[in-house]
């Protein structure tokens, strides 16, 4: 009797991206993988430390000039009446910051799936691609400014309003990163999995996709880096809770220090989100910052 023999057509097929994962993973143990995880996040910490001496020096030079006694301290505040502000508002800052982080997330994600959807769907049919890419860069022409009020108008002032503003501003990095990625697989791996009888399908899922995923992310940190100033121009221009809603009341008030303690709560928060997804990124593709620090050698 005849014993089936491994198929080696899998392991032929993988693209070239699995192997690599693979082959780091039997190379690379437990304890070496953390202890480059952890050495990426010291070349993160080496890099950071410019652009925090820069920050440090524009707060010095600000907090010197905004304490001159010809400036209104209610017109531009020194950093220090910026950080008293932000301290006594830290309560309600923090509610506030949980508010416009839900609507960010959920904003961002809707953008993420719809990006995803209709990338897929233009890779698949050229037709489709003629058709509905024109769309997409004419919906860029739109200034959100124009429809941020008639989507309140249409949604309400609730979070259905604010994750279409999002939405619509993430969309359209994610969706075009994603459709060049997909269009730049290596077309010999293409080859080589039809001659094995790949489907389409089989192609997307093995081939196209995996190496379309570092363009992806690409796409995703710079719709994440708008996904909160979305979320803030939505409450700006109707809401009753958020950031956005924050700020526009501290302004109405002239209370500059406490708007500007928002805003740099709304950069921080933008901030922790790209780190976020930089960290997901690197978790999730090994083997390309693997191949990147092998081709630089």
């Amino acid at each position: 009797m005849k014993t089936k023999e491994a198929d080696p057509v899998p392991d032929l097929l993988a693209p070239k991206e699995h192997r690599q994962t693979a082959a780091l993973r039997r190379a690379q143990p437990d304890g070496k993988r953390a202890a480059a995880l952890l050495g990426w996040l010291r070349q993160i910490g080496s890099r950071a430390v410019p652009a925090l001496v820069g920050f440090g020096a524009v707060i010095a030079v600000w907090q010197w000039y905004a304490a001159q006694p010809s400036i209104d301290p209610q017109l531009l505040p020194t950093p220090v009446a910026v950080w008293r502000d932000l301290a006594a508002e830290r309560g309600l800052l923090w509610q506030q910051t949980l508010v416009t982080l839900e609507e960010t997330l959920v904003g961002f994600g809707a953008a993420l799936a719809a990006g995803i959807f209709f990338a897929t769907v233009i890779d698949f049919s050229p037709w489709l691609r003629r058709a509905i890419y024109p769309l997409l860069v004419t919906s860029q022409t739109i200034p959100i400014i124009t429809l941020a009020p008639l989507l309140v108008l249409w949604f309400g002032f609730g979070l259905a309003s604010k994750v279409v503003v999002i939405a619509l501003i993430c969309f359209f990095p994610i969706v075009v990163a994603l459709a060049d990625g997909l269009r730049s697989t290596d077309p010999e791996l293409v080859k080589l999995y039809r001659t094995f009888g790949a489907g389409r399908l089989r192609l997307y899922w093995s081939v196209r996709l995996p190496g379309a995923l570092p363009a992806l992310f690409s796409g995703i940190r710079i719709a994440v880096s708008y996904s909160v100033i979305g979320a803030i121009f939505g409450e700006y221009v109707g809401a009753s809770a958020g950031l956005g809603y924050f700020i526009e009341l501290k302004q109405h008030s002239f209370a500059t220090a406490a708007e500007m303690a928002a805003i740099l709560v709304t950069a921080a928060l933008s901030i922790m989100l790209f780190l976020l997804v930089a960290l997901i990124e690197r978790l999730a593709l090994p083997w390309y910052y693997q191949e990147g620090r092998q081709d630089s050698l």
